[in-house]
């Protein structure tokens, strides 16, 4: 049993005075004396006392995990994720690009396939703007250069590259389909006389020359075999020339853009293309 003295000096002790450990975030119940007329303590549950006794940046965290997680501040987890997905696709692309021209190009069977390198460089485009087709073009030379060296992918993006990305980019700003097969059809010229620079440069030999002359020569035996003593001049050749590439490569890109349109409107995509009237009511 207390003595009243101790009793006396436990009464006159001033509730201020009783403090509650810095280590414990729980306050721990202090029983009331029947002597004071201090109010009971009542204990407050765990996760309350750590919001209460939790640091401002805490705070701040908590609160805007639970408002991504509540759907209350999702305008930058869905920005993050989209440029994620972007990232995630474009590499995707390029990987199997890069794979499927070094596997046909190394077993002879680029002939048949080649119509669709372009392909994975045009969806990016049409999906994710003008920079993911860029992207995914630069990735998918930079893999070949890495497998194959750096011929292999030079005449990629000549041939296949160039033209993907140049397709792409005008569906993505839905061009005319006129004025798309007019200017691929241009960078399609350009990339196969490239390619055909860059062959003359490896084997020593001028290979333009050498297709100019053949034509020159097939023309006037054929005028001569007519009985036509005209010689065609140099300058004809180099037009006839250039007007037989312009055709050959208008027509591939016209088949292109009617192959990519079917596959692309297969894919869920229709939405992202402006396709001609008579196109839109085949597919």
């Amino acid at each position: 049993m207390p003595t009243p003295a101790a009793i006396l000096h436990f009464r006159h002790v001033p509730s201020s005075l009783v403090q509650r450990p810095s280590l414990f975030p729980i306050s721990i119940p202090i029983l009331a004396s029947p002597f004071t007329n201090s109010p009971t303590l009542i204990p407050r549950s765990p996760l309350a006392a750590s919001r209460a006794y939790a640091s401002q940046p805490e705070r701040r965290l908590s609160s805007t995990h639970w408002k991504s997680e509540g759907g209350v501040d999702r305008d930058g987890g869905d920005e993050a994720f989209q440029k994620t997905l972007r990232l995630v696709e474009c590499a995707m692309f390029a990987s199997v690009s890069g794979l499927a021209y070094f596997l046909s190009n190394s077993l002879s069977i680029e002939n048949y396939f080649g119509c669709f390198f372009p392909l994975p460089i045009v969806i990016s485009s049409v999906r994710w703007g003008l920079s993911a087709g860029r992207k995914t073009m630069v990735a998918t030379a930079i893999l070949l250069l890495t497998l194959a060296g750096p011929v292999k992918a030079l005449n990629y993006l000549l041939m296949h590259g160039i033209v993907g990305f140049v397709m792409g980019s005008l569906w993505r700003l839905e061009i005319s389909w006129a004025l798309s097969i007019l200017l691929t059809t241009i960078a399609r010229a350009v990339g196969a006389c490239g390619y055909v620079l860059v062959s003359s440069f490896l084997i020593r030999e001028n290979i333009l020359s050498l297709i100019t002359i053949n034509i020159h020569a097939s023309i006037t035996y054929i005028l001569q075999a007519l009985g036509v003593s005209t010689v065609p001049t140099m300058q004809a050749i180099y037009i006839l020339f250039g007007v037989l590439l312009l055709f050959n490569c208008g027509f591939l890109v016209f088949l292109l853009h009617i192959l990519y349109a079917i596959c692309l409107t297969k894919l869920g995509m229709r939405g992202s293309l402006r396709l001609p009237s008579w196109m839109d009511k085949a597919i």
